[in-house]
């Protein structure tokens, strides 16, 4: 799906010789998840007419999502700030978790634009 076939992401054989020993997630991907995580926990905001992905700040990929893990989205409400003529910016702090890892896969921080 990303167009990136770097045998890591896709060549089992030669991802098993790899310091991470299996083909691992492209960044991208995991980063993908979060609009569809989003869905499933962050609440709508009565009135709301459009929201748009405004973009993000300070997005890091913390640890490789090895083959066959699962993973899931943390969101945390940082701030919402009032913009003009019924528009909203609202900040969430965002990680994509793996689990049983020591580490979350990606954080960043995700502005979205609420128009009411």
């Amino acid at each position: 799906m990303t167009g990136d076939h770097q045998f890591i992401h896709v060549d089992p054989e030669a991802a098993r010789a790899s310091p991470l020993g299996t083909t691992v997630a492209h960044g991208f991907l995991s980063l993908s998840l979060v609009a569809a995580f989003s869905r499933e926990v962050v609440p709508g905001i009565r009135g709301t007419r459009m929201s748009f992905n405004y973009g993000t700040n300070r997005l890091r990929f913390l640890a490789p999502v090895r083959s066959g893990s699962r993973v899931r989205g943390r969101f945390k409400l940082k701030a919402v700030e009032a913009q003009d003529h019924g528009r909203y910016l609202a900040n969430l702090e965002v990680q994509v978790e793996i689990e049983g890892g020591e580490r979350p896969a990606l954080a960043l921080e995700w502005l979205i634009l609420v128009m009411t």
